[in-house]
């Protein structure tokens, strides 16, 4: 059986959908849902689907073994960031070779790296007066945006477009495209 462990910092709308997505799977499971922060939604959408929740700091991630350690009392096999906001240590990178899956809300390489994520890339694109946005989802290595491109997903963007826009066009593409990739890899 494949093991996934989410890792969000925000809402969990793309969490929500993959759990659901693999809920009836019967060599597919959502086993531990991690967040960095406290209060964000993606714990309760998890806890509303009795998946295991887990709450770290940036120093845990980065500077000690809890993070990992709990990955191992899950024997989560593959790690999915769904709006995961902090840099994946390079420790679990090795530890997770080409099993670790990131979803960015544009079309890498334009507007990826540190703190090109939710509503600043998507004024970015307006800003830039883009016709075209969309999301790729990608293996996650040592630098932020960069891993080996898996799947890209393509939406319009209309002249008269604001950042809200484009992020409701790219979200459709998240919700539709992620949970069938995350299976295609499995």
């Amino acid at each position: 059986m494949t093991r996934i462990a989410i890792f969000a910092s925000g809402s969990g709308s793309n969490a929500e959908n993959i759990i659901r997505y693999f809920s009836d799977n019967k060599s597919v499971k959502v086993v531990l849902v991690l967040s960095n922060q406290s209060r964000s939604g993606v714990l309760i959408r998890a806890q509303l689907h009795n998946i295991p929740t887990f709450i770290f700091t940036k120093d845990d991630l980065n500077e000690s073994s809890k993070v990992h350690d709990v990955l191992k009392d899950y024997n989560a096999s593959i790690i999915v960031l769904a709006g995961f906001l902090l840099k994946i240590p390079l420790y679990m990178i090795k530890a997770y070779p080409n099993s670790i899956l990131n979803i960015h809300p544009a079309l890498l390489p334009k507007y990826g790296g540190q703190g090109m994520y939710g509503m600043n890339v998507h004024r970015a694109v307006v800003e830039n007066n883009e016709q075209k946005s969309g999301i790729t989802i990608h293996y996650v290595n040592e630098n932020y945006d960069e891993g080996a491109i898996i799947f890209q997903a393509i939406c319009d963007i209309d002249e008269q477009d604001l950042p809200e826009d484009v992020q409701k066009k790219v979200q459709a593409l998240e919700l539709q495209h992620f949970p069938k990739v995350i299976e295609s890899i499995i």
